[in-house]
């Protein structure tokens, strides 16, 4: 069986989405392929229907989004659990994305078969920052997305190192072969520069957004905040190594 991660732009297809697509076996999670520059909401199902055995979906961005204004009830939620540790989340409404591309991915999903949370094809909202968090027993939200240049890069290297040390996890294994392990160098990390360095911030997000769809496959201990009515984030919770 196969599982995605996504970390999807959005907010516009101008800026690239990332997918890492994975192949589960007990309670090993190998990274088949990392596609770091997708354009457009097409190319992102393309991509899952290339594969012909996908049964999960995990995905960095607001899947159901039913308020006009405000945040969604399951964004207060993980706020007032994370928010202490930096982690709290991005505001999502009508107001602000009336047509947001991540709900149209959503949508374009459960016409393929894959239902919210469980089924024999599922799809869930995930945020890689409170489950980083979790995963790797962190006392605050791991820094590698803002700041200068050089505070981004050290985060890569930071969230790269933890990544690779997944693959001795006793929860679930994640192996990922030496021709995709470029976005976890440090050197390659080092030297990226502009738009390289968003790209492989993107391929990262996806990577842990793939963990995540393992993990709620194994069916680890979770939090789920909101509802698959309202809106909803799955954050596992249980520390990984």
């Amino acid at each position: 069986m196969k599982l995605v991660g996504i970390d999807l732009s959005w907010r516009t297809e101008k800026n690239p989405s990332a997918v890492a697509v994975g192949r589960m076996a007990n309670k090993a999670l190998e990274v088949e392929s990392i596609e770091p520059a997708l354009q457009s909401v097409d190319s992102v199902i393309s991509v899952i229907q290339s594969h012909t055995d996908v049964i999960g979906v995990a995905i960095d961005a607001p899947l159901i989004v039913e308020n006009q204004t405000g945040q969604r009830s399951c964004e207060k939620a993980l706020g007032h659990d994370y928010g202490g540790r930096k982690a709290s989340c991005h505001t999502s409404n009508k107001l602000l994305y009336p047509d947001p591309l991540s709900v149209r991915l959503s949508l374009l999903l459960q016409n393929c078969g894959f239902q919210h949370l469980e089924g024999d094809r599922w799809q869930i909202e995930c945020y890689p920052h409170p489950a980083i968090i979790e995963c790797f027993g962190l006392a605050e939200r791991l820094a590698y997305k803002k700041g200068k240049v050089c505070e981004k890069k050290s985060g890569q290297q930071r969230l790269a190192y933890l990544i690779k040390q997944l693959e001795y996890s006793e929860v679930l294994q994640l192996k990922i072969s030496k021709c995709l392990k470029v976005s976890l160098s440090e050197s390659d990390i080092r030297a990226l520069r502009g738009k390289a360095l968003k790209r492989n911030e993107d391929a990262l997000d996806s990577i842990i957004c793939l963990y995540i769809a393992g993990l709620h496959q194994q069916k680890v201990a979770g939090k789920l905040y909101g509802d698959s009515s309202h809106g909803y984030i799955w954050v596992p919770q249980v520390r990984c190594i």
